[in-house]
């Protein structure tokens, strides 16, 4: 037995592998290496949801941090494994402080650590609230696309919130080639609001920007709705408002109340994740005891399984899977990687003789 022991241990250190450099990714390069490049991300984005759908990654529930003296604040962990091309493991781990915005900072900040497949080493971590909100914008300019295709493509979008959430999916969608007659404008925050319609003067749009001074005004005047707000529960709450059958983009998860959506078409990106933490499908599921009111997911839809119908408002409510964060920061590394810029700490795995 201790022969054979001894040979195994003598075999394992003979094809010993080596631990990868580890790098830090700031933020300016990640934007560097996103900037301009919105139709290639909902492709990268396209196709991490096709391999979640087949199968081919691994994406367990959220885990979140919260605090019983900063209730509106908490922080979450999106662990995840992609297969295909990628191949990458890793953990975002991003923190949401409402907070912040009055004294002047995002909400959210975050950090991606990316893990080498074979040893399980990190190699990088990476800024990651740039990363969050570009995978988050071209889902919803993904879903878009698809869910509008059935019926005539939307003129009129509407933004329910206002924030860097807000300008992302606002850059993606014009970014892949959508235009608009009008683009309607609401926030509960007149700076916000203010800034919002700055931005969009400035991106040389050719909309007739709408800023409008109640919810109910912006919903009926849009035909794409994105919610893109912090609400932490439902605060829309007449399905009457919907009755000219918009295509929403439910990016915040809990603005609308349960009874609008069972009088919708509900797409979602995975459903054991969406149906979780009090999100607006969560408590469907609570009011009626089933989960007869989902129509399937966003890959569902591009694979044909599931045509959302026209009579009825189609509500796109994504979760956030851990995976595109994954997907988009390992295209981050590379990219980085392979212009020569990667800064790499020297000697940041030290001690790595087992026996000293």
């Amino acid at each position: 037995m201790t022969n054979l022991l001894s040979t195994a241990t003598q075999r394992d250190t003979s094809h010993q592998a080596s631990a990868p450099t580890f790098a830090v990714i700031p933020g300016a390069q990640v934007q560097q290496a996103l900037s301009g490049r919105e139709k290639e991300i909902v492709e990268l984005v396209e196709s991490t949801y096709r391999l979640h759908g087949a199968g081919d990654s691994v994406n367990p529930p959220s885990y979140f941090l919260r605090f019983t003296d900063r209730p509106t604040a908490r922080i979450i962990a999106l662990p995840a494994s992609i297969g295909g091309a990628n191949h990458v493991d890793g953990l975002k781990w991003i923190s949401s402080f409402p907070a912040n915005v009055p004294a002047g900072l995002p909400r959210a900040s975050a950090v991606l650590i990316l893990n080498d497949h074979d040893t399980g080493y990190p190699f990088a971590c990476l800024e990651s609230s740039i990363i969050s909100a570009t995978r988050t914008a071209a889902s919803a300019a993904l879903a878009a696309d698809w869910l509008s295709r059935s019926g005539p493509r939307p003129t009129r979008v509407g933004f329910f919130g206002t924030g860097l959430i807000a300008r992302y999916i606002h850059t993606f969608l014009a970014g892949t080639g959508w235009t608009f007659d009008t683009i309607g404008v609401y926030d509960v925050s007149p700076d916000s609001t203010a800034g919002f319609s700055g931005y969009l003067r400035q991106t040389g749009t050719t909309a007739q920007v709408d800023v409008h001074d109640s919810p109910e005004g912006l919903i009926r005047s849009s035909d794409l709705v994105v919610f893109a707000t912090v609400a932490g529960e439902p605060h829309v709450t007449d399905p009457g408002w919907f009755t000219h059958r918009p295509l929403v983009l439910h990016v915040s998860l809990r603005d609308l109340a349960p009874e609008i959506l069972l009088a919708s078409t509900n797409i979602v990106d995975d459903v054991e994740h969406c149906l979780q933490a009090n999100t607006s499908p969560h408590l469907a599921e609570q009011l009626t005891g089933n989960r007869d009111f989902l129509d399937g997911t966003l890959d569902d839809v591009m694979s044909g399984r599931r045509i959302p119908p026209t009579d009825r408002p189609v509500i796109f409510s994504p979760f956030g899977l851990g995976v595109l964060d994954l997907a988009v920061g390992k295209y981050v590394y590379d990219e980085v990687a392979r212009a020569g810029q990667l800064r790499v700490i020297d000697d940041f795995f030290h001690d790595l003789r087992r026996y000293g």
